[in-house]
């Protein structure tokens, strides 16, 4: 138990990481095609997705490939909840049970 915490911390934080690819690239929708705004946004999604990449790399040289996949789940549930922050998108019961089965699965994980 001891070893799973900081692993799975590590791997939640990343995967938090990745969520901000998505508010980065949402951002960069609500201004003009092309425009000095958009770029930056799109360039700002392109360094949190190469620094994403960095770290997942390092993830996997310690942490079990199986392991590492199944804490991906939990990007979905950070942009589910930064959507429902930062732009009032609403979260549905069916996004809700979703996020649940996803936090069932990596308990089911965690504990196999």
């Amino acid at each position: 138990m001891k070893r799973i915490l900081p692993m799975a911390a590590a791997l939640t934080a990343l995967n938090f990481v990745y969520a901000g690819t998505s508010v980065c690239t949402k951002m960069a929708s609500r201004t003009a095609w092309m425009s000095k705004e958009y770029v930056l946004w799109m360039a700002g999604a392109v360094g949190v997705m190469g620094l994403y990449a960095l770290l997942w790399q390092q993830a996997l040289a310690r942490v079990p490939l199986a392991a590492a996949y199944v804490f991906r789940g939990t990007s979905l549930i950070f942009i589910l909840l930064l959507s429902a922050w930062l732009f009032g998108e609403p979260i549905t019961a069916r996004n809700a049970a979703g996020a649940v089965l996803i936090v069932c699965g990596i308990a089911l994980h965690a504990g196999a």
